[in-house]
């Protein structure tokens, strides 16, 4: 088996992503990797409804410098990572990295720039039409990724009714000996 070097964690600082994380961390100590975080901040992100200096008196919407969105994001992953700063301290190298633009992109062109071994992600759990048609994340940056890509996922629960209708549906009557 390959050894590995460097693997990269994005992040989309929610709760799902802490799982990828936390693997990523236990991974690269594992593995003496270096472990890159990358956060891809939102373009939306880059448009205030309103200009701050004149409040509502100005109804266009203004886009905010690309270098404050950036900051804004930095800061939001700086948040998002103190909880995990002693896992982070038993790996070899540790880097954080806020890039803007199309995440599955983003995260792919990290990987290639990096020369990643393997990319860890958490993927949401779509279901529905807008899955089946527009697929997730993780789907594209599979595709298109340079190196592996490690889904790291919360498995689901079992159901209550599991296992409760077997006995009905496939419990023949028995035989019962006559006692005489």
């Amino acid at each position: 088996m390959k050894a590995l070097r460097t693997i990269i964690v994005p992040t989309d600082l929610t709760e799902n992503s802490r799982r990828a994380l936390s693997y990523g961390c236990w991974l690269a100590a594992e593995e003496r990797a270096a472990l890159a975080i990358l956060h891809v901040a939102n373009d939306l992100d880059a448009w205030n409804g309103y200009s701050e200096d004149l409040a509502y008196a100005q109804l266009e919407r203004q886009p905010w410098p690309i270098d404050r969105v950036l900051a804004e994001a930095n800061l939001d992953l700086n948040r998002f990572l103190e909880p995990h700063l002693s896992d982070l301290k038993k790996t070899v190298r540790a880097t954080k990295r806020v890039v803007l633009g199309t995440v599955a992109e983003q995260i792919a062109a990290a990987a290639e720039e990096e020369n990643a071994d393997l990319v860890i992600m958490s993927p949401r759990r779509h279901r529905g039409l807008r899955h089946f048609i527009f697929g997730g994340i993780t789907d594209k940056v599979t595709r298109i990724c340079p190196c592996p890509v490690l889904s790291v996922t919360q498995p689901i629960p079992s159901k209550a009714w599991r296992g409760k209708l077997t006995p009905l549906l496939f419990d023949w009557p028995r035989q019962r000996a006559a006692n005489i």
